[in-house]
């Protein structure tokens, strides 16, 4: 049975933050300028991102579930006849949920106030987006439902703030040197940031104007071959095995002040990132015989324009290059929303006014939580 997303949604909460403001919405780490903030943001690429705090206060606008409901409310158009007590079935992904149980899916549930329904969370980094949009797919073209929501949110900025980090000791020469070195902590302070975004899958097309036909999603984790590379709640010893936040007697206490704090591999993610894109890439083109000449436009998540060169030269290493004025990507104006991302890059190109029928889109979204990897085919319908 064909599946389509007939209508997909985004949200970014509050006012954009411009690179030389986001000190004076996170804080400063102990009163104290980041030194690694000017070399990573002159690589990410980012110029502006938005993130669900009061500026005067410092405090939350939006929990996570709530950014999520927003997005879903976006589905809902005047005078359509589709509302939101039509859904059959919601899937949820999340980096970080507000709770650590119930599911998010349930509080999302709760937040819209929706009948009884099918509610599924799913867990991970910027997969987990993915891995809810699979199950919404799957549930319609089994005939499970007639349709599905599936939903990508992130409040990351709870976790960026100022108060879950031990200074940087990183020296700017270093930086300078080989930016990746901003990656561990500091990194991801400039680059997560928060939103939402959601996306109605059906068993029929739009009556009217067009929909994407989602052919297929696959995805491959390589956590089987490879140690955690990107990390929350707990610490990392030099032997890769981690401590997670249940045996917090266990971790020193120099380190429980970040034990929250998002951290990074450097070395696994410079190794490994790129390799594992590869073989995901080839597996796909062996299953589905993808030829370039076949994909209209191509849309990466990446975490930072460092990446964009290093990925297009990587799939060209096998045999399929994309060329850059297929690439569709909006990271520069909304930031990094992990999850969140490819369903807000996905809106943009959507409502742009771009798509034709008989198109084709590619859609990348990676993750160096543990690497895993994951390609969707649409056809604009």
């Amino acid at each position: 049975m064909s599946v389509y997303i007939n209508r997909l949604s985004a949200f970014l909460p509050g006012e954009p933050v411009t690179n030389d403001t986001i000190e004076a919405v996170l804080g400063q780490v102990d009163g104290l300028p980041s030194r690694a903030k000017r070399i990573v943001l002159k690589n990410n690429g980012i110029l502006k991102r938005y993130y669900a705090i009061d500026r005067e206060t410092g405090h939350l606008t939006h929990t996570n579930a709530q950014l999520a409901a927003t997005a879903v409310r976006g589905l809902v158009q005047a005078n359509d006849g589709f509302d939101l007590a039509d859904i059959q079935c919601l899937c949820c992904g999340t980096t970080s949920p507000d709770l650590l149980f119930p599911g998010h899916a349930l509080m999302v549930v709760g937040e819209l106030g929706l009948p009884p329904v099918e509610a599924v969370s799913t867990a991970g980094i910027c997969i987990s987006g993915m891995t809810a949009m699979k199950f919404a797919f799957m549930n319609v073209a089994t005939g499970m439902s007639a349709n599905a929501v599936s939903v990508g949110s992130e409040l990351s900025s709870s976790f960026m703030r100022a108060a879950f980090f031990n200074p940087t000791a990183i020296p700017d020469t270093d930086v300078a040197r080989r930016p990746n070195l901003a990656f561990d902590t500091d990194f991801l302070r400039w680059m997560l940031s928060d939103g939402a975004g959601a996306a109605l899958l059906t068993d029929a097309p739009n009556p009217s104007g067009i929909s994407l036909r989602v052919d297929w999603i696959d995805h491959l984790s390589y956590a089987g071959e490879l140690a955690t590379c990107m990390y929350g709640g707990g610490i990392k010893a030099e032997d890769g095995r981690v401590t997670g936040w249940r045996e917090v007697e266990k971790i020193a206490a120099a380190d429980k002040k970040c034990l929250m704090a998002v951290k990074q591999d450097i070395r696994q993610l410079d190794e490994n990132i790129v390799a594992t894109m590869q073989r995901t890439l080839a597996a796909c083109i062996r299953k589905h015989g993808l030829i370039t000449d076949a994909v209209d436009w191509f849309l990466p998540h990446y975490s930072s324009a460092y990446f964009r060169s290093k990925f297009y030269d990587g799939m060209a290493a096998i045999g399929f290059e994309i060329p850059e004025d297929r690439w569709f990507t909006n990271l520069a104006d909304t930031g990094n929303t992990g999850c969140a991302s490819i369903y807000i890059i996905l809106e943009a190109l959507f409502t742009s006014g771009r798509l034709s029928p008989g198109q084709r889109l590619l859609c990348f979204i990676p993750e160096s939580g543990r690497f895993s990897h994951c390609f969707m085919h649409l056809t604009v319908v």
